[in-house]
This record gives C-alpha cells, structure tokens and sequence, in this order.
C-alpha cells in the first residue's frame, strides 16, 4: 500500500497566493532557457540580427564627445544626436547582456565586453566617476550641483530628460553585470552610483523632488539594485530619496490621479516602488505597486496589452480620443509593464500578472517587431484603418528602439518559474529548460496558440520527486492532462494551477489540452467599441495596403508616427445584431493559421480575422463597434459630420503643437524659463511667467496664419507673440483662439520659431494648442 501511494498521482488545484513555503516565487537565470522553434524564436532571431546590424562605436560616441576623447566613429542622428544622445547605448548594453546570455552568441559576448571596456575608459578619463552622453553634460550636472533648477515634464534646464537618460546607462551596465556577469560593468556602475550620490548630497529633499518632475526613468530601481548588489546602504536611502512622492503618495491611498501624466514617465517610478520595498520590507510601497498596476490592466489598458493616447493616460471613462488618434499605446508601456508584472508575479505568486503578462507579450510586443525585416513600432494605433510604423538600424533611434532592442531578447524569462520543490510551467512556448541545480531538463513542444496542446518531457538521470505546477489561464476552459498516455481526471475548480505530484522518472511526458474559446472584450469606458480574441490572442482584419506613408520610417524627427491619410472612420466595420448575438457572426475557417471570417451584418461581405501579431504591413481594424441596425443608422450621419469637420481642419494645418504634452513640444525643440505644464478637462496646456518658444515647420511656404487656442482670458498687454523675433500681427480674439497674421517676408521660411513672452509680472494664459494654417 505504501508503494503504491508513493507513486501515484495527485492533481490539485491550487492557488499560489496561498502556499505555506516561505521562499519566494524564482526566475531561472536567461541562460537556463533556450527557446526552440516557433514565433518567439523566429521574433528572437530577427531581433539578434538588427542588434548585430548596429554599430557600437556610433552608439559610443556620445560618451566619447563627452570624455573628450576621439572619435571612432560619428555618432547615430535622429534622437541620438538632437538631445538624448547616448540612450540608446544604455539600451543596447541591456541587449547584448540578454540576448547573449538567451542565445550563448559569442559575438554578443564580444561587443559588449568592448562596449564596457570603453565606457570605463571614459569614466576614467572623466576623473570623477562620472560617464555620460548627455549634451554638454558636465554643464548642465554642474548647474544641478548648485541647486539651479528649472524643469517640467521632459524638460530640465533646457535639457531633454536628462536623467531619464542616464538611467539606460545605470540599467545597462546593471544588466551587464547581473545577466551576463561582466565585472568591470560592475565596478563603471559603483563608481557612476558613488558620482550621483555626492551629486545630489547639497540637495533638499524639496528640490529631488522638484527635478523629479521631469522624467527620469526607473533611476530609484537602479539604486536600489546597486543596494542589492554591495548592500551599502546609502544606495537604498539614495532610491528612497529618489522615488517621487507626487505619484507615490496617491498610490499609498489607492486615489487615481493619473489621467492626463505623461505614461510611460509613471510606470518605471513604480517598478521602482516594488523594487525598494522588497528590500526595506515596505508592505505599503509594494501595495502601492499593486494599486497602480490593477488601475493600469483594468481601468486603462486596451485589449492587446497597451495604455495611453498621445503618450498621456485618457481618461478612464472615455477612451473615444485613443479611438480616433492616430498615436495609440506606446510600446515603451507594455514594456516596463511586463517588467512590473514580472516584480509583482515573483513578490506575490499570484499567476493574474501572468494572464496579463501573457495577453501583452503575445498581442503588443510581439507584434511590435516586423517579423521578417526587424524594425520596432512606436505607436499601436487603434484607430479603424490606420496602421504601423517601423525603425530601420541606422536611422531610427526612438525610445522604443531602445526598449524594443531589449523585448526580443528575453521571451524565456517567465516561461517557466521555481519555488521551493514546485517547478512551475508558465506559458506555453517551445523551449528547453535546463535545471542544472536539480539536474532536471524539461522539454516543452508546442505551437500554441496555432494549437491548444504542449507536451512535457522530462529528462532526469534518476527518479525524483517534485511537483509540476501548469497554470490554467483564465481565458482557458475544461483543460484536459494526460500523464505518460494515461488521461487524468481532474476536479473542475477556479485555478491558477494544476499541481502534479510524483516521483519522475526519465522520458515521462505530460500533455497537456487548453481549450480556447472566442470572446469579446469591450473597451474599459463601458462603450459599445469591442476586440475579438481567440483564448489570448486578438484578432484584427487586414483592410487596406494604400497610402502606407513612411512605413519604414527615415531619421526625421517625427518619423515614427504613421502619417499617412487618416480614413474617415464612418468607414470602419460594425457589428449590427439586433438579438445581441455578435458571436455568431464570427467563424473558424482555419484552426492552423487561426484564420477567422467576421460577418458585420445581414448585406455586409465577409471579413477575414487573423492573429494581430500577424499581421504587418497594412491597415488593420482590432476594434469594432457592435450596434442595433436604429444604432448604425444614426452613427453613420453623425460620423459623417464629424469627419468633414476634422478633414476640413486638418486640410488646412500645415503645423501643429499640442501644448504640455511631451513628444509634440520635443518635436517642435521646446524651450522655455518659468513655463508650467498641466492637463485639465481632456486638454494639456503650458503657461509661463517669462518666455516658452517653439519651433513650426512651414512646409512649401503654405502657412499665412497662427492659431493659438487658450483656456484663460487674453490680455494683449501681458503677452507678446513674436515670430523669427519680429512681432505677429492680432487678427482676433474670440471664443479663446488667437489668430495671427504671418507677414509676407516670415512666410518665405521654412523654419519659423514662435516666441510667447509674459509681461507686466504675470502669467501668460494657459495655452493649449498652436496651428500654423493656409487661411484663419
């Protein structure tokens, strides 16, 4: 009786929040997974090339220039050379360090032994322990030393977010060291750490706070790691110090103040929270991380993962502006919300991270590199019928190349997770594990989600007794295991996990059944706007391939934003039903390429659904709104209208500025003294006490006047409107738009740099938007 209880088998359903093991939930190192074939793989390899593509002594230059050291090579333009110069070489540490621990490539290995080495000689030729690329970096530090401080949301002291900057360049070398083991990396960290801690010592704890207005990355996660690294506790004081209280303090009350900030500033300050509460034993900062992430994937998250329109969080109970624009959810988001997920799931045990983890990774960071040529996509438009954009190696330098160089690199860090004697399998993508420590190897075969099965295989060289945790999605229904053949029966609970319990031998095989089932998930403002999904997968018609402008994007400025014609969206796909059965109206047609046919209504032609992740280069509808036929009737005139008038008003915009939001005011080289920023009622807007200019793109001389829409009364005595320092001509002032005059000789340039100055002492108006128009 004995052996025979000894080797059967238990199946429990089990939630892991309430496991009784003291030891925390682990990742397994990068290089104990190997991803085999499949989608990820292929998303990999693709990425290794583009990495390879790069040049890293044009990534080192910035730091060089700064060091006053020759030059190997000119450095990269775009972002990398108009004033977040040297970001991208923090990102590409992160990338080599992980995509060569993932892959054992030699060449990887190589570059970024170089790359550390020549940021050490620069650190070295500095004298201080200081290493950047920041424009005229010693400068502007100098000017912080001394506490002369003038910033908002992207800008301090006139410099592009600065320490958002330096930040890449603490993660890199971090992940140099830590993922693939590089000692001088270490030592560069130590000494950049031990710099910006004395740079900081004069400072009042009033004016951290005022600098970390401006955006600044994850710069309190990377000094509580150098904290976990020498467990010198002055790092830890230093992240404490430079967690923003502004954000932290509404979070600790679980208040939402978050419609209208700048997103992707917010979330690596909380992976920051987390971070240093797992090492202080804050409870209440890792509650604050959890708030903020369950406002983010409930309230403000789209159905493939992604948040914000224009960069900002909308509000939660509109999202009909992210519906219309064509610069949806940034990538930069889902990635460091997958980085918060990952810190949550390992802190808590709780697999809800991982089904958004899962949903993020499969819909918006794999989709958001071009799976055949590489390229990484800034915006996600959700917008009916617009599309994507995609880098090139040697001319795109956004953000979003820096993070998605990274995304590609690590698919295997979550797959599967230890704890105690519990061996987790997490997702479900073809891959070996290597448990070197248990001499356990597991094999995982799949083609999941173009198949609901994946076989386990174990490989042990002596029997072993551990558990198997399988985690049940909740997308997933009716799972079915079988063990070695044998069909197991399982008690039908909610779950996280199916826990199986045996002593292993070597060959045994576990397979495993995760039925999906087609659903529709509704946008989070409760309007009739709905995605499709297949289990996790969302499904999206390919529409059109026509005026696909700058689809690969070039090095200007504003090269990753689709600007190609804007479809009326009155032309968008509805689903009309007046029994409410929208379903029915969506069929399987193949199960191997998850090929869908959509049937929007009773005269409309059928309309073909494939996984978004799969789709590239074209025009694309993931949301469609689902109507009775009276509903549709009247849409359709009230779209019309709305979209002659946004036609009409574009039509006759040679330039825009949105006001108080970050990526338009960087692209029209923002400057500005005594300038604040806000957002109020659906609308940003900057004000000032002394001066703020912008630069406007006059293209084939078109613009003959100025709009300025303000949300305060306008005087004329406090404010003078000068254009290329000549002063502009007031046509009117009505309903709060302030039209201007552009003279005949301003008209001939192309480059116009429009100054707003406050007189008299007083603020100028909040000031929303700047059009440069044909006519008034």
């Amino acid at each position: 009786m004995k052996k025979t209880l000894k080797y059967s088998l238990l199946f429990l359903f089990i939630c892991t929040s309430g496991f009784t093991a003291s030891t925390q939930m682990q990742s397994f190192p990068l290089q104990s997974v190997r991803l085999t074939e499949g989608i990820f793989k292929n998303a990999q390899d693709v990425d290794l090339k583009y990495i390879l593509a790069l040049n890293a002594d044009k990534l080192l230059a910035p730091y060089l220039i700064d060091a006053c050291l020759p030059l190997k090579a000119e450095r990269y333009g775009n972002w990398e050379s108009s004033g977040l110069d040297g970001h991208i070489g923090g990102h590409y540490l992160s990338a080599l360090a992980m995509m060569y621990t993932s892959t054992n490539n030699p060449e990887l290995k190589t570059r970024l032994d170089y790359m550390i080495s020549e940021l050490a000689r620069c650190q070295s030729k500095n004298g201080d322990g200081y290493v950047g690329g920041i424009p005229q970096g010693k400068v502007f530090w100098d000017r912080i030393h001394k506490g002369d401080i003038d910033g908002s949301s992207f800008g301090l002291n006139n410099t592009w977010v600065p320490l958002y900057n330096i930040h890449k360049l603490f993660a890199g070398l971090r992940d140099a060291y830590l993922v693939a083991g590089n000692q001088q990396a270490k030592q560069v960290l130590i000494g950049l750490g031990n710099w910006f801690i004395q740079l900081i010592e004069p400072l009042t704890d009033e004016q951290i706070q005022q600098i970390l207005r401006t955006e600044h990355g994850g710069i309190n996660e990377v000094f509580a790691d150098l904290y976990d690294i020498t467990k010198e506790l002055k790092y830890l004081k230093t992240a404490e110090r430079l967690s923003h209280r502004a954000i932290l303090n509404p979070l600790l009350q679980n208040e939402d103040k978050l419609t209208g900030l700048h997103a992707n500033t917010q979330i690596p300050k909380v992976i920051g929270f987390e971070k240093i509460a797992q090492l202080n034993g804050n409870a209440d900062w890792s509650n604050a991380a959890v708030n903020f992430w369950n406002n983010l994937t409930q309230k403000r998250s789209v159905a493939f993962g992604g948040n914000s329109v224009r960069e900002h969080f909308n509000p939660t109970n509109d999202f009909s502006k992210m519906l219309e624009s064509n610069q949806g959810p940034e990538t930069c988001n889902s990635y460091n919300m997958l980085r918060l997920s990952k810190a949550l799931f390992l802190d808590k045990s709780d697999a809800k991270y991982l089904d958004f983890y899962e949903k993020t990774l499969y819909n918006h960071i794999l989709s958001s590199q071009h799976p055949a040529k590489g390229g990484f996509v800034y915006f996600t438009p959700i917008r009916p019928n617009h599309y994507r954009v995609y880098s090139q190696p040697d001319l795109g330098m956004w953000c979003c190349v820096g993070s998605g160089l990274e995304n590609h690199t690590k698919y295997n860090e979550l797959i599967y997770t230890h704890k105690a004697n519990y061996l987790f399998v997490n997702l479900f993508i073809s891959s070996v594990l290597n448990w070197a420590e248990r001499d356990i190897k597991l094999t995982q075969k799949t083609q999941f989600p173009f198949s609901n099965r994946s076989e386990l295989i174990l490989n042990i060289s002596k029997p072993n007794q551990f558990n198997i945790g399988i985690r049940v999605p909740t997308w997933a229904s009716d799972v079915k295991v079988w063990v070695n053949g044998k069909k197991q029966a399982i008690t039908p609970k909610s779950a996280e996990y199916i826990l199986v319990n045996r002593i292993w031998k070597n060959g045994d095989k576990i397979l495993v059944e995760l039925p999906m089932k087609t659903h529709l998930e509704y946008l989070p403002d409760g309007s009739k706007w709905t995605a499709i999904l297949h289990g996790p997968i969302v499904l999206a018609a390919r529409t059109d391939t026509a005026n696909l402008e700058g689809l690969f994007a070039d090095d200007s400025r504003m090269g990753h934003e689709a600007k190609g014609k804007l479809y009326a969206m009155a032309s968008a796909k509805v689903l009309v039903d007046d029994k409410d059965d929208f379903l029915s109206k969506i069929k399987l047609v193949n199960a191997k390429t998850l090929r869908f046919t959509l049937t929007p209504n009773a005269t409309g032609s059928l309309v073909e659904l494939m996984p978004f992740f799969a789709l590239h280069d074209a025009r694309y509808q993931m949301y469609f709104q689902t109507l009775m036929v009276a509903e549709n009737n009247q849409r359709a005139k009230q779209l019309e209208i709305e979209d002659k008038s946004l036609s009409e008003t574009e039509t006759n915009t040679v330039d825009k500025i949105n006001c108080g939001e970050q990526q338009p005011e960087v692209d029209h080289n923002f400057k500005g003294e005594k300038s604040d920023s806000g957002y109020e009622e659906g609308r940003f807007w900057r004000n000032t006490k002394s001066f703020i200019s912008y630069q406007l793109i006059n293209k084939n001389h078109q613009g003959k006047c100025l709009n300025i829409s303000v949300l305060d009364d306008f005087k004329k005595e406090n404010v003078q409107v000068l254009l290329n320092e000549k002063p502009l001509e007031i046509i009117s002032t009505n309903n709060k738009i302030i039209k201007l005059n552009i003279p005949e000789t301003e008209n001939l340039i192309e480059n116009l740099i429009l100054k707003i100055s406050a007189n008299n002492g007083v603020y100028s108006p909040r000031i929303h938007q700047i059009r440069l128009t044909i006519k008034p």
